[in-house]
């Protein structure tokens, strides 16, 4: 077959498929703007029929409704009909009733920005797949690296896909350096020793790497010792406060323990910002422990990172300049759509572990010729460039224009949390302060009226108040997204027994107003009176 019939053949292939036109090249802007259009469309009708933060339904009904567009939408109507489908079935964080999560309503100028990284679809692996994405990832992490407190020309790091995939970065290179360290060899070639076979400080043997975190960090942190070969076990929960602080005087007993037994702590994992209420660990107490004890201070600041950005709140973060890797994420207090995680190392060197080479991406040769490579820096391969948005975003307001955003939703969650305490059928979490939130996250309660409120009788009596306080509490939360008012979080304290189930506000639409969050107060309490009655 010749090349010009060949070429009809391929043309003949595609003239009865719909939809096959690109994004790209010079005529992609062309063929996106219609089909951008009918999304802003869909998407505003799909928000009206909603009506709310989250579709009344319960999740068979919402099941039965998904399956039944699905399978209905085809051709020219699946965007417009699947797009509406998930604009009406999708939980609104830009709603004021939606304040569950760390789940943030992103920035109109940030999801354009991806717009066009979507269009583009660069890939991170490799500098001829992103030219241009590449120096701006680059000169993002720089940014970021001074706004840590990190030197920016010592310093490296990589955009991730969030928290978790940042915190297992931390702790893979904190177990290449301290386990490579002490065993004399390179870990992340040879594997974990056994138990046994000559780990420890100094001359001990038999030594167990350990990793130390408080009671309320992240569960990502007992994965990543799965995944890393160190077992979950190998995490050594520390006692935290009433503000689930980290406990120093707990730490510090705990890396003695670790002396006395010959096991090897590995690393220290501070949390700046926990996902129940935003405390934020004593970090540089921590980092003080961690160099004495020669272990690798990884901060899990997903959350309370975005607290760098305000000049007010920015000394809660006092002493993490001092880590050896700080975990960041944007699409929490940063407003920018998920995935907009940041992984940052103090010292480039200690990447070393991660370094790759393959011959088909960043070849040797290219690099010597002035062509970088990101591949050594991340977990992944392919990776979207995820910086764009956030260079747009600081490029358009500033970190003074985002530290407003985050001052706003501080000074919103300190109201919310002073109209829990003033209502007399709720109870707020003890708080810093005078019942003030660290960041823009509290915990608080529907008090049953049979529970007697905080100061119930002890005994058989007390528990049963508990258990039933537990059992309303939760049961109002699913009455509130049955019906569609309100999306509110769920959690438990540390502990024990019943009477530790809380409900949680988690404030990050920086436009929502005081009467608003007392209007979702409002519709909790009526909840918790519908359940009592039910």
């Amino acid at each position: 077959m010749t090349t010009e019939a060949l070429g009809a053949a391929v043309e003949e292939l595609l003239r009865p498929v719909t939809g096959t036109a690109l994004s790209g090249g010079t005529g992609g802007a062309a063929a996106l703007e219609p089909l951008v259009r009918e999304v802003l469309g869909a998407l505003a009708e799909g928000a009206a029929r909603r009506g709310g933060p989250v579709a009344a339904a319960s999740p068979a009904d919402l099941a039965g409704g998904v399956a039944d567009t699905f399978g209905a939408a085809r051709g020219t109507e699946a965007l417009g009909r699947l797009t509406e489908l998930l604009a009406h079935g999708s939980a609104d964080p830009a709603d004021p009733a939606c304040a569950a999560h760390l789940h943030c309503p992103p920035l109109a100028v940030a999801v354009a920005a991806d717009l066009a990284v979507s269009a583009l679809n660069p890939s991170q692996d490799s500098w001829d797949q992103a030219p241009a994405a590449t120096v701006l990832e680059t000169l993002l992490l720089e940014e970021m690296a001074g706004l840590v407190g990190y030197d920016p020309a010592e310093a490296a790091g990589v955009l991730t896909s969030g928290g978790t995939e940042s915190n297992l970065m931390g702790l893979m290179l904190a177990r290449d350096r301290v386990l490579g360290a002490a065993t004399g060899r390179q870990i992340e070639l040879t594997g974990v020793p056994r138990a046994g076979a000559g780990v420890g400080l100094g001359s001990a043997a038999g030594a167990r790497p350990r990793i130390l975190a408080s009671a309320a960090a992240h569960f990502s942190v007992q994965r990543a010792a799965a995944l890393l070969g160190l077992g979950e076990d190998a995490v050594i929960p520390v006692a935290v406060d009433s503000q689930l602080r980290m406990r120093t005087g707990a730490l510090t007993a705990a890396l003695e323990r670790c002396a006395e037994r010959g096991q090897l702590p590995v690393a220290i994992v501070a949390t700046a910002g926990t996902t129940d209420t935003g405390a934020i660990d004593p970090l540089r107490e921590c980092a003080e422990l961690a160099a004495r004890y020669g272990a690798w201070l990884h901060v899990d600041a997903a959350y309370g990172g975005g607290a760098l950005l305000s000049a007010r709140l920015a000394p809660l973060l006092d002493g993490i300049e001092l880590a050896d890797s700080v975990s960041l994420d944007w699409h929490k207090l940063g407003w920018q759509p998920a995935a907009a995680g940041i992984f940052l190392v103090r010292k480039s060197e200690t990447y070393a572990s991660l370094a790759r080479r393959a011959v088909y991406l960043n070849p040797a040769d290219d690099e010597e010729a002035g062509y970088p490579s990101l591949l050594g820096l991340s977990l992944r391969t392919t990776r979207r460039a995820d910086a764009f948005k956030i260079a747009v975003t600081l490029r358009t307001l500033g970190r003074e224009g985002l530290g407003r955003l985050v001052d706003a939703c501080h000074e919103l969650a300190v109201a919310g949390a002073r109209a829990v305490a003033a209502h007399p059928r709720l109870e707020l979490y003890g708080q810093a302060g005078a019942g003030e939130p660290v960041l823009t996250a509290f915990l608080f309660r529907y008090v049953p009226a049979a529970s007697g409120g905080a100061g119930a009788s002890g005994g058989a009596s007390a528990d049963a108040d508990a258990v039933r306080a537990d059992e309303v509490n939760a049961a109002l939360r699913r009455r509130l997204l049955r019906e569609g008012g309100a999306v509110v979080g769920r959690t438990e304290l540390p502990g024990e027994g019943p009477g530790r189930v809380r409900l949680k506000l988690t404030l990050l639409n920086p436009h929502t107003t005081v009467r608003e969050v007392e209007r979702l107060l409002d519709a909790v309490v009526a909840a918790g009176t519908a359940e009592e009655g039910a």
